[in-house]
């Protein structure tokens, strides 16, 4: 899936095809008592060889080897519970907002980010960076999102970043990495891509961070972005640098480092 690209809704039914005409008439009453006597004739003689047949022997209601014990563990013995720090799930259930990673020093807060609502954003918006939005909007409504945190950050004259952390309802288990193989599977090509292949995320599995050609345009100043795709768990992670000024891989590996670590 790519940002103003086309997302395809699900298929459309297909249009029906014509079947046979039944018969009619005198035809009609014969199928009708063929299929009749093939029917009752069949029922007589499965009967007639069930019967003859001795009976099979059924399994025993009560499974032995299903054995629990007399009475509860006693406390001591019973196994301590995961510390939130190592259970991910109190992590990721908890305000979405706290797993997003810390605004480096010499960034501010961008202000003029429309698209963040006291850090969250809506599936509408998410939706609306793609060409086809109500198909994308159904895309992500059929996926169940759950909710999506942002962050918008500005440095210097024309230097920006935005992250945002797309979450799925953890029953959908490839919901998130589906979404972001999605995002990087046009990544090497030149239309809306990068052009290249990006390099890895290290401890992230699939994920890839790229920095794109400079795009010029006559009476515009020239523009530089760079982006990492990843996902842990059922949260999809997406960073976006842009400047007026080259960006270095250093910039955008170490953001997005830093922001898989946090999740």
């Amino acid at each position: 899936m790519e940002p103003n690209d086309t997302i395809s809704g699900p298929s459309a039914e297909p249009p029906a095809i014509p079947g046979r005409q039944r018969p009619r008439g005198r035809t009609t009453l014969l199928i009708a008592a063929a299929a009749l006597l093939g029917i009752s004739g069949g029922t007589a003689i499965g009967y007639g060889i069930q019967a003859q047949r001795p009976p099979s022997q059924l399994p025993a209601l009560s499974q032995t080897e299903l054995a629990y014990p007399a009475k509860a563990l006693p406390a001591d013995k019973v196994p301590a519970p995961l510390p939130a720090s190592q259970d991910r799930q109190v992590k990721t259930d908890g305000d979405l907002r706290k797993l997003l990673v810390d605004r480096p020093a010499g960034w501010s807060e961008n202000e003029e980010a429309d698209w963040l609502d006291d850090g969250w954003m809506s599936v509408g918006d998410l939706a609306r960076d793609f060409t086809h939005e109500d198909s994308t909007y159904e895309y992500f409504l059929e996926s169940d999102i759950r909710r999506i945190a942002g962050a918008s950050w500005k440095k210097g004259a024309h230097r920006e970043a935005a992250i945002r952390l797309v979450q799925f309802s953890s029953g959908v288990d490839t919901a998130a990495a589906d979404f972001a193989d999605g995002q990087r599977s046009y990544m090497s090509g030149a239309e809306g891509g990068a052009g290249n292949e990006g390099d890895a995320v290290k401890g992230s599995g699939e994920g890839r961070y790229y920095v794109y050609g400079v795009d010029r345009k006559p009476g515009y100043l020239p523009f530089y972005r760079a982006r990492a795709v990843m996902h842990r768990g059922d949260i999809m992670i997406e960073i976006n640098i842009y400047d007026a000024r080259p960006i270095s891989k250093k910039d955008i590996r170490t953001l997005a480092e830093r922001q898989l670590e946090r999740v």
